[in-house]
């Protein structure tokens, strides 16, 4: 059932898959949203019996545009504030959280202070590495004179506002130092990581600190993978995902 949320004082588009607990909770990129998912929801529904839970972020999608600039601690407040009250106006208590890029952070973050079932993250950032910086610098570039912007217009209500909206914030000098590795220690629950091996916002040093950090790690490598690996290698990281949730209680 799709239905507006008023969150942290925003409205939000939600989609919500009835089934079996624990609910799956999918967090979208910095470009994402509800929509960008895909069919992913409804195939995870399906292969696990699992409730499923999917939104768009302050932003994103049809939610409410983004009228200011985000600030450095922008996850954290999703993390900590905003997916909390998500989670209790659906009742939802000690979700599997499934991530990617910025969404796999804000997982991490909240997975840091909240039960979670298991987590999954795709193509996550614990840190800020000078390959991300030029990757994103070079997407505006993209953004401002190619079709990328009409086509991110199909999916976000304002298109300008949640482009920038990412884009300025990696860009930003202050966001350099942005760090979640001390976080990574408070997470208890079990985690699969998946990452593309030719991912160009991102290198193997994000997996393998997270590696490091938590004991109950699995992770999946997916060869010639992108920064999307769930669309380079749909199969295999939906039958990963799937295995992986199957496991959990």
């Amino acid at each position: 059932m799709r239905r507006d949320v008023r969150v942290d004082g925003h409205l939000l588009e939600t989609l919500h898959l009835a089934g079996a607990e624990p609910t799956i909770v999918l967090l979208h990129e910095g470009l994402g949203s509800l929509d960008l998912w895909r069919d992913l929801p409804q195939v995870l529904a399906s292969r696990t019996g699992r409730a499923v839970l999917v939104y768009s972020r302050y932003g994103y999608g049809n939610s409410d545009p983004l009228t200011e600039p985000r600030e450095p601690d922008y996850m954290h407040h999703e993390a900590r504030v905003v997916l909390p009250e998500l989670l209790a106006y659906f009742e939802i208590v000690k979700p599997v959280i499934v991530g990617r890029s910025d969404g796999a952070s804000i997982g991490l973050i909240y997975a840091s202070a909240h039960n979670v079932a298991s987590l999954v993250v795709i193509a996550p950032h614990v840190f800020v590495e000078p390959l991300s910086v030029q990757s994103i610098a070079a997407t505006r570039t993209t953004y401002e004179t190619t079709d990328l912007r009409e086509r991110l217009g199909r999916r976000h209500r304002d298109a300008d506002a949640t482009f920038y909206g990412w884009n300025d914030i990696w860009l930003d000098a202050r966001f350099r130092g942005w760090n979640i590795e001390e976080l990574l220690a408070g997470i208890r629950a079990p985690i699969l990581i998946i990452q593309g091996d030719a991912d160009v916002y991102g290198t193997l040093a994000q997996l393998n600190t997270i590696r490091a950090a938590i004991v109950q790690t699995s992770s999946l490598i997916v060869p010639g993978a992108g920064h999307s690996p769930q669309r380079d290698a749909p199969e295999a990281v939906t039958s990963a995902i799937t295995g992986f949730v199957a496991g959990i209680g």
